[in-house]
Order: structure tokens, then sequence, then C-alpha cells
């Protein structure tokens, strides 16, 4: 089992940023495919951004591209999502998840463990 736990949630105005940040704990994540993903009131989930077990590797939904950086700190056992120029149209409560599939998915079965996740308002 991983246990995942987001933070770094809250209101900001457009154009702002924020960075979230995703502790993992339990069964080691280092070798797990980790993501985000988020969900805007009365629409589905939808992939944010993905990365590799030793962060070589991101793929980001086009409606980031540019704006949102994945990270990780194995050390730490830390998932970072940094989100740039943000826009209201971001506003979802985004979720830290786990995948034990290593190839690079953007498919939301496919990912073994969730957060909580925590809420981000953009307003305009």
């Amino acid at each position: 089992q991983v246990q995942l736990v987001e933070s770094g949630g809250g209101l900001v105005q457009a154009g702002g940023s924020l960075r979230l940040s995703c502790a993992a704990s339990g069964r080691t994540s280092r070798n797990f495919r980790m993501g985000w993903f988020r969900q805007a009131p009365g629409k589905e989930r939808e992939f944010v951004a993905t990365i590799n077990w030793d962060g070589g590797i991101t793929y980001y939904a086009d409606s980031v591209k540019g704006r949102f950086t994945i990270s990780r700190a194995n050390a730490k056992n830390t998932v970072y999502l940094q989100m740039n120029s943000l826009k209201p149209e971001d506003t979802a409560v985004y979720y830290c998840t786990a995948s034990t599939v290593m190839r690079l998915t953007t498919t939301p079965t496919e990912y073994d463990y969730w957060g909580q996740g925590t809420q981000v308002t953009v307003s305009s």
C-alpha cells in the first residue's frame, strides 16, 4: 500500500503561481510512475502530468504544457507540481497518483493509488 497526501492548494489570482506537494508513505514509491490529475465541478477527472520513476521523463496535458512542471525528489518520497500563469479554468481538485505501470500512461484506471485531493481555485 502507498499513502499519498497532497498539500499546497489554495486561492490565487489569475496569472499567479502555486506549488503542490505530494508526500508518499508506506510501500516505497521510488519505483512508481507518479502523476497528477484534476477534477472540476461537473466535469470528468482529467490527466494533468506524469513523471517516470527517476524523473527523467515527463509528460503533460496540452492545456498545461509550458505552464506546469512536475518533478520528484525520491529521497524525500515527494512529488511536486509547480503551476505558473494560472487561469480560472485551472480551478479544480488536484489529485496525486501513483502507478505500477512503467510505460507512460494518462489513463486514470492505470493509477493504483490516489490521494484525497487538494483544492485549487483561481480567481479572475
